[in-house]
């Protein structure tokens, strides 16, 4: 798989071209044809939305406001972590867990985030191989046995990283329970931080598409998007992610920061979440209100 730093960089390339007109000794740059702003926006999302941000949001948005979609993928925290670290510097984070959002907040966090809002959200699935030699014992038995067969390969994120990594071990803990099969989350994960089971949350989904795994844990959406078969979790398993957006306090490109924001909450955004496979939810404000830029107040909720 490629290294998650190459795709760093325009998700979109529509720069428009400029047109110089001579006049006299001098020269002018005519406007930007369609007259919408040009620029972009540097946006940190989470790991699981990398097929719907390069694919539909990044060129829907550029071709609606002129500006393009700049975006690098991650596992939620350790995007938090590169925030806060100085490592990356972000216009907008979207996060698949509103609690990462508090690693931000408040002084003793470099203040980084003062607000965000949840839009949306999608529950925890075990996609599968179809052509791999367990699938049929996927389909017809109790999931919890087949990934205890030998020579099952299991995928899924690092839980210190990546929200998804921790509902993963969460869900695999209540089954033991639900189940009554004792040992069962040491059996299947080999502990929490197995580095036989743990990959980037952006390169999960191709892993299994090339046969390296057998099943893993993704969210409902990743398994439309890339047409996966899955095994939904019983309702006493069922654990969701929760999307969050904010702008990022400081942003260098605000004005296409809110822009993007204000994109992505709107009728067109959502529909194209909606469309890959995400929840809609009413936006859900949490932070200081009065720290929400004045245009994005009518979109954030409440």
């Amino acid at each position: 798989m490629p290294d998650r730093r190459i795709r760093r960089g325009a998700i979109v390339a529509g720069a428009a071209l400029v047109s110089l007109t001579l006049a006299g000794c001098g020269s002018a740059v005519a406007p930007h044809a369609a007259g919408k702003p040009q620029g972009s926006v540097d946006v940190l999302y989470a790991g699981s939305l990398v097929d719907v941000m390069q694919n539909a949001i990044g060129p829907a948005f550029h071709k609606a406001t002129g500006y393009t979609l700049e975006g690098f993928a991650g596992g939620s925290t350790e995007l938090a972590n590169e925030i806060t670290g100085h490592l990356r510097q972000a216009d907008v984070f979207i996060s698949a867990a509103p609690a990462v959002n508090s690693g931000l907040m408040g002084k003793a966090h470099g203040d980084y985030v003062r607000w965000y809002t949840t839009f949306a959200q999608a529950p925890l699935v075990i996609g599968y191989n179809p052509h791999s030699r367990f699938a049929h014992d996927l389909q017809t038995k109790p999931w919890y046995l087949v990934m205890e067969e030998p020579g099952f390969r299991l995928g899924r994120t690092d839980p210190k990283l990546d929200p998804k990594g921790a509902l993963t071990v969460q869900a695999v803990q209540a089954a033991q329970t639900l189940y009554h099969q004792s040992g069962l989350a040491q059996r299947i994960l080999g502990g929490a931080e197995n580095p036989a089971q743990v990959f980037p949350e952006e390169d999960l989904v191709g892993r299994l598409q090339a046969g390296q795994l057998d099943a893993g844990f993704f969210y409902s959406n990743e398994a439309v998007q890339a047409k996966i078969p899955v095994i939904s979790l019983p309702k006493a398993l069922q654990f969701d992610a929760a999307f969050t957006v904010t702008e990022v306090r400081g942003a260098p490109h605000a004005a296409a920061a809110q822009a993007f924001i204000r994109f992505l909450l709107g009728k067109r955004g959502q529909a194209i979440l909606r469309k890959d496979g995400l929840q809609i939810l009413p936006p859900h404000l949490s932070g200081k209100v009065q720290a929400v830029p004045a245009t994005l107040r009518s979109v954030v909720g409440n």
